[in-house]
């Protein structure tokens, strides 16, 4: 697995899907994967790059310095927006299995008592997040055990170091063509689609780095 695909060439690239459009009908439709891949996605990609650009035109001394503010918040903004995307497309799949690898399984039922009791406290939260965001599962940086994050946009809300593994998109273009305003309904078909294949390697990716 490409532990980088969002960046290449020094550019932030937008990385195809694993699977086609149509792959996870019917919990999500394949207008709304289309869209939410081709145009926000690569919308964030866009976005990254423009701020990135115009940080180096600030540091050359091309553009004027009192702009700093404003393009480094649009590059946190844009790249949490593309990471997580990223994350979020490879978090899925058509086939997925009923639950984590071993390792994975052992470190949520240590840190959360039951597997159902994590996905509980996931789901909830994806529900919850006021406006748009995300719900994570991720390392916590101090504790190096798995913690439940609900983040606000896209940058707003976790650990500075906290490594997300599982990502759920509550921004209403990641649902809405479907399910209208019922979140709640978006996130239990979400659930249902989880490549825990994934998230476990990410998790084994993680404890290595950290050590």
């Amino acid at each position: 697995m490409d532990t980088h695909p969002e960046y290449a060439g020094g550019q932030y690239v937008l990385p195809p899907l694993p699977y086609a459009c149509s792959a996870l009908e019917p919990l999500i439709g394949e207008e709304t994967v289309r869209l939410h891949h081709d145009k926000h996605h690569a919308a964030y990609v866009a976005g990254a790059n423009a701020a990135a650009e115009a940080l180096r035109e600030i540091a050359a001394g091309r553009k004027d310095a009192s702009l700093t503010p404003l393009y480094a918040g649009q590059l946190a903004f844009n790249e949490a927006g593309h990471i997580l995307h990223t994350l979020y497309w490879n978090n899925m799949t058509p086939a997925p299995k009923s639950g984590p690898p071993a390792e994975l399984a052992e470190a949520i039922r240590r840190q959360f008592g039951s597997f159902e009791g994590m996905m509980l406290l996931f789901r909830t939260t994806a529900v919850n997040v006021q406006g748009s965001g995300w719900s994570l599962l991720g390392l916590d940086p101090a504790s190096g055990e798995l913690q439940i994050a609900g983040v606000e946009k896209h940058q707003c809300g976790a650990a500075p170091g906290f490594a997300p593994l599982l990502a759920c998109d509550v921004w209403e273009h990641a649902y809405y063509l479907g399910y209208k305003n019922d979140r709640a309904a978006y996130v239990e078909n979400f659930v249902k689609l989880i490549n825990w294949e994934d998230v476990g390697r990410r998790y084994e990716s993680a404890r290595r780095a950290r050590r």
